[in-house]
């Protein structure tokens, strides 16, 4: 099922998409976070076919309530494109690398990244498959990680790549107002096999940048939940945005960071794509 976050008449609603994904069924809860901590298997569609040209699609989780958990450097790939552009990003990694993004609201699909003028310099792009969090996981084994899969949504990572050096901690580079798309649905985790190989991509103006497999990340989902749950309790609705693959930005010689008026499109088979435009 996918499950979307959308505006009617003024009001947030969400739904789940027909099967031919131009229409939606209205769900009977009162936001997403509701809809994961009632679970998939309670979610009945209720009401008549809306068409999607009737509504406006918001991001699926427009407001997380904490911060998402974002993996540094989790393709190969990618490690060495970011050690080849600065060193200080890819340096030697024996434990996965981990840190948060700050949301105050998320991206809609078709909405606008920020391009902060005057603050940000080297604006770039992230491709990434983000898993969320259906049950409360606490000391969860791995191999008992996927029963606490709501579902996949796509995530793309905007980054200003010179505050997120210059600080250290990527925490601000990462963080700013409108540096967080994320749609454009939740795809259950019933309709896709666990671990996820998923086809990855990013197109910027139609030019394929991103081309990779989520069956390549380093540390896999079932790790991630399994290492993070034996120290934090991982709360339904929680988001983690699982790394992203060569071909951002700063992997090009000479670089190709984002400019005003460039369309940014991130794509996961079996998910789809997240559309946004750099203002």
């Amino acid at each position: 099922m996918k499950l979307v976050t959308y505006l009617q008449d003024g009001a947030e609603r969400v739904g789940a998409l027909t099967a031919d994904e131009k229409a939606l069924r209205p769900l009977p809860f009162g936001d997403m976070l509701a809809v994961i901590e009632a679970g998939a298997d309670a979610l009945v569609p209720a009401g008549e076919e809306v068409p999607l040209s009737a509504v406006t699609l918001l991001s699926p989780i427009p407001r997380p309530r904490q911060d998402v958990i974002c993996l540094g450097i989790n393709y190969r790939d990618h490690a060495a494109e970011a050690d080849r552009y600065d060193k200080s990003l890819a340096k030697e990694r024996p434990e996965t690398i981990y840190f948060s993004k700050r949301v105050n609201e998320a991206v809609p699909p078709e909405g606008f990244i920020d391009s902060h003028p005057g603050l940000v310099q080297r604006l770039d792009y992230e491709a990434e498959l983000a898993v969320v969090i259906g049950r409360t996981a606490k000391n969860v084994p791995a191999e008992k990680a996927a029963e606490h899969v709501f579902g996949y949504t796509v995530f793309n990572d905007v980054s200003a790549r010179v505050l997120q050096t210059a600080h250290k901690q990527w925490y601000f580079g990462k963080s700013l107002d409108g540096f967080t798309p994320i749609g454009p649905c939740i795809v259950t985790a019933d309709e896709i096999a666990f671990p996820p190989a998923l086809p990855i991509s990013s197109r910027v103006n139609g030019e394929l940048r991103q081309n990779s497999n989520t069956s390549l990340l380093i540390t896999g989902i079932a790790d991630i939940i399994a290492e993070l749950s034996a120290g934090m309790t991982l709360q339904p609705g929680t988001i983690i945005a699982t790394g992203t693959p060569s071909g951002v930005g700063m992997g090009f010689d000479p670089p190709k960071f984002l400019k005003p008026g460039d369309v940014v499109e991130c794509e996961i088979g079996g998910i789809g794509v997240l559309r946004n435009t750099v203002k």
